[in-house]
């Protein structure tokens, strides 16, 4: 054959060749790319999570500080009952600072169902972090998930590039070879 066409076939084969390796380059940049970004959400997940744990951990300082307000009230309520049973037992005079007291224990009463609202209520947001901290959970889950699936994916392309460049040097020997029988 004439080495013209050996030449154009070796030139046509190595442009295809390029041509493969340059958009597996391409493919494995891109796929470095995914997995970046997989990790960047999976950090901000984590981040998200860590956030909701601390506000959980305050709430549950809250809720125990108005138990003790409520336990507190409640005490001021039974002493402010002692106090009624004596004012009754008093003349007229007394009669006043019944109706004192009775104004307290009922703004106490008040405080009181204040703070069953408000433990009611921190209860239905910590709840809710928590729900909220179960679909974060998930979804950092499924980041890993990505982020392995990625990983193979790029070790696959990792073999690939890996085959192609062995299938690329193995060309280079042949046409080496043809082109020293080609000289004889």
């Amino acid at each position: 054959m004439d080495p013209l066409i050996f030449a154009i076939a070796f030139g046509a084969l190595s442009a295809v060749l390029l041509v493969a390796v340059a958009l597996m380059w391409i493919e494995l940049g891109s796929r470095a790319q995914s997995i970046a970004q997989g990790e960047n959400r999976l950090e901000q997940t984590q981040a998200a999570v860590a956030v909701l744990q601390a506000q959980i951990a305050a709430d549950k300082a809250g809720s125990a500080r108005l138990t003790w307000r409520m336990e507190e009230a409640n005490a001021a309520a039974a002493q402010r009952q002692v106090d009624l049973v004596k004012v009754k037992e008093g003349d007229v005079v007394l009669q006043a600072d019944l109706d004192k007291e009775r104004i307290i224990a009922t703004t106490f009463q008040s405080q009181m169902e204040d703070a069953k609202v408000d433990s009611i209520k921190r209860q239905g947001e910590v709840e809710l972090a928590q729900a909220q901290a179960a679909v974060l959970q998930a979804q950092a889950a499924g980041a890993r998930a990505d982020l392995q699936a990625a990983k193979a994916a790029l070790s696959e392309s990792k073999a690939s590039v890996s085959d192609l460049q062995d299938r690329l040097a193995a060309a280079q020997r042949l046409v080496a070879e043809l082109q020293k029988a080609v000289k004889k």
